[in-house]
């Protein structure tokens, strides 16, 4: 599998979305798939 490298404004942005919307899911899992095609992050499966 290929390392992907984000630049440091798109991982402070996809933890400031994380931290807002922990809320709204049941899981941290289920926040991170619906965030990530937000921001242009493939889909990613259940690790």
């Amino acid at each position: 599998m290929k390392t992907r490298n984000y630049t440091p404004e798109i991982k402070e942005c996809s933890v400031r979305m994380l931290i807002e919307a922990a809320g709204d899911y049941p899981s941290t899992w289920s926040a991170i798939q619906a965030i990530a095609p937000k921001i242009g992050l493939p889909l990613l499966s259940n690790p």
